[in-house]
């Protein structure tokens, strides 16, 4: 397909000759240099300022515009365009037929089943803390100060001495590391200061806290932490495995043949008086075992306190009937006559 052309019939004039020379513009040429340039009328800069003026007061009127196009009507934008009823009614029976079937599925009994299996992740009521050591703990010797702030003492697999914050006994005849009875491995928060205490509590003045049995804490049991137990953090130290709790359909042991502890050198000197607490585990032949001391009392009367308790004996605990292996606890009085 060929491409037209478009050729103009209209005549034009021929162009005049060069009669000024070769080299002198041709008419036509200074015609267009002419327009180019602004026509002033004549005369200097302050004519054209007085005819700006002049026209600043009563400018040129114009004619009015002679408008020659005519409004159109149009479709509005947010209109609807081809509504079909049939279409309208389709969508309401599809939309009403997902639903009511959405709701018979979540009523079988595949679906109530997968409802009650599953549970939160997070819970929204977040304890203050939640020790990651599986052994809690708990102490403290009265005080009406809320436990001071600190670093936790070692960890160890039993406990001999427990932690505290505020020493009574300042010289000590028989010096004893502290400890937790933590696993080693546990992931437990901790600070690096100078004095035990709770890495949790606020700072404040030195204080093992309001709870009892030693330790640190508002807990007890020789811990540290508002549990009960020799570790750290809240809740109560579980029994062993196989270790049952006096209650329900289990009886308590009963003391059969019992030594009096004696008094220490150390503890007589210095007239010190006071009760030791000492839990322990009594198996199936009436024999005391794992004793460890909740509430030590120091000056080597805790050493004794265990050297009697081993020594006596006792009725084993029963369930139905049968010796069992039960958790027990004692305290045991030093006094002075």
């Amino acid at each position: 397909m060929g491409i037209p052309l478009l050729v103009s019939t209209k005549k034009h004039p021929p162009p005049e000759s060069n009669l000024a020379g070769d080299d002198a513009p041709a008419p036509h040429a200074v015609d267009h240099l002419q327009r180019l340039l602004v026509e002033t009328g004549g005369g200097g800069w302050w004519t054209s300022l007085f005819h700006n003026l002049k026209e600043l007061v009563s400018p040129t009127q114009i004619p009015p515009l002679d408008l020659t196009s005519k409004p159109v009507a149009v479709k509005e934008i947010w209109g609807l365009y081809g509504y079909n009823k049939r279409a309208g009614v389709t969508s309401v029976v599809t939309h009403v037929a997902i639903i009511a079937l959405s709701f018979a599925l979540a009523s079988t009994p595949a679906a109530r089943r997968v409802v009650t299996e599953t549970f939160t992740l997070v819970a929204p009521d977040i304890a203050p803390y939640v020790s990651k050591a599986p052994n809690p703990g708990g102490g403290g010797d009265g005080s009406p100060l809320p436990a001071s702030k600190g670093r936790l003492p070692r960890f160890a697999p039993r406990q001999f001495t427990p932690p505290m914050a505020v020493v009574n006994n300042p010289d000590p005849k028989l010096i004893m590391e502290p400890t937790l009875v933590i696993p080693l491995d546990a992931n437990v928060p901790n600070v690096n200061m100078e004095q035990f205490g709770d890495p949790l509590a606020p700072i404040g003045p030195p204080s093992n806290g309001p709870g009892s049995g030693s330790g640190i804490g508002p807990g007890t049991g020789g811990g540290v932490g508002p549990g009960r137990g020799p570790g750290y953090g809240p809740g109560e130290e579980p029994p062993r495995p196989g270790v049952l709790r006096v209650g329900g359909d289990v009886t308590s042991p009963v003391v059969i043949s019992k030594v009096e502890p004696e008094y220490s050198e150390e503890a007589r000197k210095a007239k010190w008086q006071g009760m030791v607490t000492i839990t322990f585990e009594v198996n199936e032949q009436g024999v005391p075992q794992n004793l460890r001391v909740k509430q030590p009392l120091g000056m080597g009367l805790d050493e004794k306190a265990i050297e009697a308790v081993l020594k006596w004996r006792f009725l084993p605990g029963r369930k139905k009937g049968q010796p069992v292996t039960v958790s027990a606890q004692v305290q045991i009085n030093f006094r002075l006559l």
